[in-house]
């Protein structure tokens, strides 16, 4: 990384604009990526069923690095065929609420209103791992499965150190060695980041798919379809495991265009699904020109 910024830093310093053969132009206005996420809600509503929530976040980058969010509410629906008789005998509301740890948690069958926002708590640019870059310095990634693999575990590294640290603040029995093990499953994790949420060549993405597909513990499941009834290549991250907690994640990655189509999360605590945070994201990531605006109901 410090190799890659000072090039970058250099060439502006000297009034030259560093535009590798890798490099993309920004084809809109706006580097758009949509991500829906389903799963079950926690805490059973009602006579005791359960509900399936849906919520979609929105994220647009502008080349100069500015932000801008939004996210939306779409309801909730029974989660079975036993919920929804449950809920039918219940009466089928359309609207539950309840207290937990002091707070009040209202759920709908009627998607929400939504919002959007200029992000004014981030330093502008392009997050690629732990670091904010400029969208010139994301066209200087490697291009090169292997160098890609060496700045992504660089990076890693690095992280490692800094969160092994500060850890021991609050857990000074806490060692390195325990983030270290998990070290393949954050670069097959960062890898799957260039995949979707920022606007890097072609040719980075295609690499970072090399790394995610060949890091060590990351298995292929073969094609599958996603939620949207898209088709791409599946593929298992190293199970991550600590006491009574683990955490199995899965990919779909559209081979043709080298992008992340959905994330599959299996979180378990003593045997059991930790619900709310188990379930699947989709992600629809690429340019636009349409300006930033309230999530749509889908």
């Amino acid at each position: 990384m410090r190799f890659i910024t000072a090039v970058a830093a250099g060439l502006i310093l000297a009034g030259v604009t560093a535009v590798p053969a890798s490099a993309d132009t920004p084809k809109g206005a706006y580097w758009r990526v949509e991500t829906t996420f389903t799963t079950t809600h926690p805490r059973p509503v009602g006579s005791g069923y359960y509900l399936i929530q849906r919520k979609v976040s929105t994220q647009w980058l502008s080349p100069e690095g500015k932000s801008w969010g939004g996210f939306r509410e779409l309801g909730a629906s029974p989660a079975t065929e036993k919920d929804e008789k449950a809920w039918r005998a219940d009466g089928s509301p359309t609207t539950w609420s309840y207290r937990t740890e002091g707070m009040k948690i209202h759920l709908s069958t009627t998607p929400g209103k939504g919002s959007v926002a200029e992000a004014e708590d981030r330093p502008d640019g392009f997050r690629v791992g732990e670091k904010h870059v400029t969208y010139q310095q994301l066209q200087l990634l490697p291009t090169d499965a292997e160098a890609l693999r060496r700045y992504l575990v660089a990076d890693v590294s690095a992280w490692i150190d800094k969160a092994a640290e500060e850890a021991k603040t609050t857990s000074p029995n806490s060692r390195k060695d325990d983030w270290l093990a998990n070290l393949d499953r954050y670069v097959a994790r960062h890898a799957a980041e260039l995949l979707y949420a920022n606007p890097v060549p072609d040719k980075v993405r295609a690499a970072a798919y090399q790394v995610l597909k060949t890091t060590r513990g990351v298995s292929d499941l073969g094609q599958a379809k996603d939620p949207l009834g898209r088709s791409g290549q599946k593929l298992a991250l190293p199970v991550s495991s600590s006491k009574d907690s683990v955490l199995d994640q899965r990919l779909l990655v559209d081979t043709k265009t080298m992008t992340l189509l959905a994330e599959y999360t299996d979180l378990k605590d003593g045997g059991k699904a930790v619900l709310g945070k188990s379930g699947v994201r989709t992600f629809k990531a690429g340019w636009t020109d349409d300006k930033p605006a309230v999530p749509a109901v889908s």
